[in-house]
């Protein structure tokens, strides 16, 4: 279990007093592992060191519904925006059930684009500071935007989920996201938790991925074995078992599975974040593969897969996690260089479409090797969803079904587990 931050709105509108982080009575003590959160008088009590949440009173149930809509926020590795959901919560039948009541996706404008990507390999302290800032203006933005389009009133939002954009993941030692969510807390007027990565890779875990114990509620089948395969900038899958296992005790096997007893998660390697490396380097016009039309009118570099495949990453045991630290500018130069080496008259089609198969093929490798469980069909996600030579890859690899599931936020899922009594990740998923 991990926990994370929550920044209180200021209630100056309604009180006159400006909140000061000094007089939150937030009581931590690092050496423990254990954390005391008197934030607001919520009492929550959470054990890092043991990975477990008492449950509370409520067992685990969602708020009523005059205050059960959580907002998420996620700005991913792809770099090409933010989403915002807003989603209702229920509890209903021992299941928790999630309406998707609100969704926007915004693009970063060139310049903003250019500025995150400049961050992530070197910039001055001035420009750190200034952009977490400014990325926390326009997680507001899109905060604010969303809440216009669910229709709901501030006072049905029981919170804020913001995960911020991640600059440098390198655990188990360390992990950093950016985008100041005090910043959002005071524009919206509603509380924001955040730095779910920081707090579970100070737990022990990987801080990656963050979303399967929202896939083992939402998105169990009743009689068989779900991949979820996420396909982001970085690639990942959560193994989910199915909620009512042949068992005498169906009612108890459905709240394990709530609780995401059994599930695994996992990153298999890149998503499309070297797809579009490849893409802008080589046709500056584009940012991505449009409908994998590049990918699809090539022939992929079988060699050079084989030879990026053979990487020590990929052969790895889980819990593992990756992300641009490793799929970066050198490692797509290497790509395209790799390919005009193995074959001399290699188009722009083609080498797009090795990057293409370097993700599918990492995949069904990644199932091959650490998936034991009989898996029966496997659902798609994430901006790589909508890439259909992409999807038309992993299909012929994995030689399975391939379903699709509309992309949810991680970070609402997170922020639900940390106002509520509900566990964020079991050790067994991150680490």
């Amino acid at each position: 279990m991990w926990s994370s931050a929550i920044r209180r709105r200021s209630p100056a509108n309604e009180e006159g007093v400006a909140l000061s982080a000094a007089k939150k009575d937030v009581a931590l003590s690092a050496a423990k592992e254990d954390v005391a959160l008197s934030a607001a008088k919520k009492d929550v009590a959470l054990s890092a060191a043991k990975k477990d949440v008492a449950l509370s009173a409520a067992k685990g149930e969602v708020p009523d519904s005059r205050n059960n809509v959580y907002l998420g926020l996620m700005s991913g590795t792809s770099l090409d925006g933010v989403s915002a959901a807003a989603v209702r919560f229920a509890d209903r039948d021992g299941r928790l059930h999630a309406e998707l009541i609100g969704f926007i996706g915004t693009r970063y404008t060139a310049d903003q684009r250019g500025r995150l990507m400049r961050a992530m390999t070197g910039a001055s302290a001035a420009e750190y500071a200034r952009l977490a800032f400014d990325l926390g203006h326009w997680l507001a933005d899109a905060a604010i935007a969303v809440i216009a389009e669910a229709g709901v009133a501030k006072g049905e939002i029981r919170a804020i989920g913001s995960h911020g954009q991640t600059l440098w993941h390198e655990p188990p030692h360390s992990t950093w996201q950016l985008g100041e969510s005090a910043v959002i807390a005071e524009r919206t007027g509603l509380d924001v938790v955040a730095d779910f990565r920081v707090a579970d890779v100070a737990a022990g875990g990987q801080g990656a991925p963050l979303v399967p114990i929202a896939d083992a509620m939402l998105w169990s089948a009743d009689d068989h074995w779900r991949a979820l395969q996420n396909i982001g900038g970085i690639g990942n899958v959560t193994v989910v078992p199915p909620s009512l296992p042949s068992l005498p005790r169906g009612a108890q096997a459905t709240k394990g599975a709530q609780r995401g007893e059994g599930a695994r998660a996992f990153d298999t390697g890149p998503g499309v974040a070297v797809i579009d490396g490849v893409v802008r380097a080589l046709e500056p016009k584009l940012q991505y593969d449009v409908d994998g039309k590049l990918a699809g009118a090539g022939s992929p570099v079988d060699r050079v897969v084989d030879d990026l495949l053979a990487a020590p990453y990929f052969s790895a045991p889980p819990p593992k996690s990756t992300g641009r630290e490793l799929f970066n500018d050198d490692y797509i130069h290497l790509l395209i260089d790799a390919c005009r080496t193995a074959r001399p008259g290699a188009t722009t089609a083609d080498i797009v479409a090795t990057a293409t198969a370097l993700t599918a093929r990492s995949i069904a490798d990644a199932y091959r090797r650490f998936l034991p469980e009989p898996i029966s069909e496997v659902l798609l996600s994430g901006g790589g969803a909508r890439n259909p030579a992409l999807t038309q890859m992993i299909e012929q690899s994995l030689k399975g079904i391939v379903g699709d599931r509309r992309r949810g936020s991680i970070s609402v899922s997170a922020c639900l587990s940390r106002t509520t009594s509900y566990p964020a990740n079991p050790s067994g998923i991150s680490g």
